[in-house]
């Protein structure tokens, strides 16, 4: 007597499959002719992974800060923070590239750099930080060209921070800022955006010397000024305002 056919055994997903390993492992590049190659290029596709991290947290503290939800705001700017402390101490990985690995590497880049990061563009767009000169003078595809022109469009952080300010009857941001113990939920709120503010400002200013040690004062890939142009947009701020106040507290 023959026994019936087993039922198949449910099929569970494993970890690998949660992360997509397959393909996310398979997506770094090697070359022949510069060993750092694959080390850069991984390094920076994880670049880009924690700038969509950021994104995704300042889309939830927008959203947030609309719907007058300032602790969900802070919660969400909290990790953006934290994310920036690891884009900040991730540089000094870079910095293991010598000169001379750097120089066989380069070759490898055709006209690509960093300075082609849509993604970086959208954090400083959706932050506050909206430059239009972008959209024409940065190289890039019509879909991440969407993506910059949509981020353009739409309130950022800072818009939305002064429309709460404005439902809340625009109190003294300095009056409210003398509290010894700051408790009032608007200060919280711009504490948390200065935090991610500094957290992108240490980011761009220790990018700087990485960059040096790697080239010196040569031009960057992709036509860019290099080291000179780094230097210039440390200065840059996404809430000049709240800084600004502190004078007068």
């Amino acid at each position: 007597m023959s026994r019936a056919p087993a039922e198949p055994a449910s099929w569970e997903p494993r970890y690998g499959d949660f992360l997509r390993l397959d393909t996310l492992l398979s997506l770094q590049r090697e070359s022949a002719e510069a060993h750092d190659a694959h080390f850069f290029f991984t390094v920076h596709q994880v670049y880009e992974l924690q700038f969509k991290i950021v994104l995704y947290e300042l889309d939830a503290a927008v959203a947030a800060v609309a719907a007058d939800d300032i602790p969900r705001a802070v919660y969400c700017l909290r990790r953006v923070r934290a994310v920036e402390e690891i884009l900040v101490a991730q540089v000094a990985t870079l910095e293991t590239i010598s000169p001379g690995g750097f120089a066989a590497l380069r070759g490898t880049l055709a006209g690509s750099s960093g300075l082609q990061s849509v993604q970086f563009r959208e954090i400083e767009f959706l932050s506050g930080l909206k430059d239009p000169d972008y959209l024409t003078t940065t190289r890039m595809s019509e879909p991440e060209r969407t993506r910059l022109e949509r981020r353009m469009a739409e309130p950022s952080l800072w818009d939305e921070f002064r429309r709460l300010r404005t439902r809340q009857g625009d109190p003294d941001l300095v009056e409210l800022y003398r509290a010894e113990v700051p408790g009032d939920g608007l200060v919280r709120l711009a504490e948390a955006m200065i935090e991610h503010d500094e957290g992108f400002g240490l980011w761009r200013a220790r990018h700087v010397p990485m960059v040096e040690r790697l080239i010196g004062r040569r031009r960057g890939t992709g036509g860019s000024a290099g080291v000179a142009y780094l230097h210039a947009t440390t200065a840059k701020r996404f809430y000049p305002e709240l800084w600004d106040l502190r004078a007068r507290v």
